[in-house]
Formats: structure tokens, sequence, C-alpha cells
């Protein structure tokens, strides 16, 4: 099974096959800030499983929480937040699943877990039956 997805001008396009080691929000400031929402939805997938197959991200750095390096990935041309990979988590690409296209973004209806708790938002709530993380790991 693959999944693909895209930025929303389509000049980057990826995919990954198999279902996602998780799946996971994630309520970090740097995530609310990299995204100008209150959280991030990711597909959790096995690095080896990700490609893209269209195109050329650009990519920002930022020194998170744990004090490793956060790549993100990014559209140069509309600006669309793609994926991430984390130095903490070198097996895994954190795919943003707003640019997962045919209705993945919805993620089967199922979170595992909530990332950062510690900074969600106040109008929010806990995903019923995901796990709660008031920070990573």
């Amino acid at each position: 099974m693959s999944t693909k997805g895209s930025c929303m001008c389509g000049d980057i396009k990826y995919e990954y096959t198999g279902e996602p080691a998780v799946t996971a929000l994630c309520h970090c400031t740097d995530c609310q800030k990299w995204t100008g929402a209150a959280y991030t939805s990711n597909a959790v997938v096995p690095r080896e499983n990700f490609k893209v197959t269209s195109g050329s991200p650009k990519t920002w750095d930022v020194k998170g929480a744990s004090g490793k390096s956060n790549k993100h990935f990014f559209c140069g041309q509309c600006g669309s937040s793609l994926y991430t990979e984390l130095e903490a988590m070198p097996d895994v690409t954190c795919v943003k699943a707003g640019g997962l296209d045919g209705g993945a973004a919805s993620l089967g209806g199922k979170i595992g877990v909530e990332f950062y708790t510690k900074d969600r938002v106040g109008y929010l709530q806990g995903v019923e039956g995901a796990k709660q993380e008031p920070q990573f790991g």
C-alpha cells in the first residue's frame, strides 16, 4: 500500500509505503509556529519507506527541546509544511498529515499519541484513547 501527498502548489510530491508506525499530534510551540496552527498531525513512518517523488524541498533546522536538531522540510514555492526528520528519532519521518491525498489526512480516524500536551492550547481537549505525553518521550 502506498500513501501519496504533495504541497499545495504541487511542486513537491512524496509517498510512503505501509502503515505508519504511529499517528501523532504534536502540540509543541515549534510545531505551532511552523504551521501557524494549534498543533501538527503526523503519520510517523519508517524513513526507509518514505521518498520524495517530485521536486526538491527546502529545509530549515531548529534545535528541539531534546537539544538535538529537528529538520523541517517545506515547499520553497508555496511554503507548505511537508515533513520533519528529527535527530532524536533517526529511523522515522514525521509526515504532516494535512498534505496527504485522498482523505489520508484523517489518519484513519485514530491518533495513537499526543506529544507536548503541556503546550496544548486551552480550547482543545485530549483525543480519547490517545496516549497523552506532556513532552516528547
